[in-house]
């Protein structure tokens, strides 16, 4: 999760169920001992494991959230990847892009396991931890043939999105529709991107519903783009709803 904000300690969220958390927890066999600062997560396409470290008091950003562990699991192979996205993924070496990549999670495991090269951005102050993260897998990324590089972006800014190029097969993001004054620079940005480029590209999210002011982003995206919900997860203990990825591609011209 991003909170592309200038608040990172806005926690309204802080107790939320932490899949990451559980997995590390049933491994170690014992819920006391696990300390926050330290996750791993097994990835079973490449019989490895990525580490990642999460600062849970610096704010949203550097914290582990639910729909980042499901948008890992999609493309870990673990659910059946929906025809319309596999068509992104296939016959090449993938270039991804990540928007409000937070610990950068979904970003290395995505390189892990596609063999693809990512890019992974989120603010400047946010981007000292990817790139701990980055260097802590260096050795997985290495022997799986990805690879990782970490780039600032600020939703909206042209000078920053123009600096990072448009030549991308694949964005991802996870709990990025969480602040309501971003939903417009979070457009603007899909629409460079999705939009402006000469290959076609999708942006694969994964989110968890928390509010009803939400709607307005949906209403406003499927003016520009196609959205589909690919794939949805059960809830988590604990909580009402579970987490849908839904893929956006620019609208069909014959529609």
């Amino acid at each position: 999760m991003t909170d592309q904000s200038n608040n990172p300690h806005d926690g309204e969220d802080s107790d939320e169920v932490n899949p990451f958390t559980m997995l590390l927890r049933s491994e170690e066999g014992n819920n006391e001992s696990v300390p926050l600062q330290n996750q791993l997560y097994n990835l079973q396409s490449i019989q490895s494991a990525i580490s990642i470290r999460q600062l849970p008091s610096q704010g949203l950003s550097f914290q582990l959230w639910p729909a980042a562990a499901t948008l890992v699991n999609l493309l870990d192979g673990r659910f059946h990847l929906h025809p319309s996205l596999s068509a992104f993924l296939a016959g090449k070496r993938v270039r991804i892009l990540e928007l409000g990549s937070g610990t950068g999670v979904v970003g290395i495991a995505a390189a892990a396991t596609l063999g693809a090269s990512v890019t992974v951005t989120d603010l400047p102050h946010v981007l000292p931890n990817i790139q701990f993260n980055v260097d802590l897998n260096s050795g997985v990324l290495e022997n799986n043939g990805g690879a990782v590089d970490v780039a600032a972006l600020s939703w909206g800014e042209m000078k920053d999105m123009e600096a990072i190029g448009r030549e991308y097969d694949l964005l991802l993001g996870s709990d990025v529709v969480y602040h309501d004054h971003l939903y417009d620079p979070l457009l603007k940005t899909l629409r460079f991107f999705l939009l402006g480029g000469e290959r076609k590209t999708a942006f694969v999210m994964a989110h968890l519903r928390r509010w009803k002011k939400e709607s307005a982003f949906f209403k406003k995206a499927k003016k520009v783009f196609d959205v589909e919900i690919i794939h949805n997860d059960p809830p988590l203990d604990g909580s009402r709803i579970g987490v849908a990825v839904y893929l956006f591609v620019a609208k069909s011209i014959d529609k």
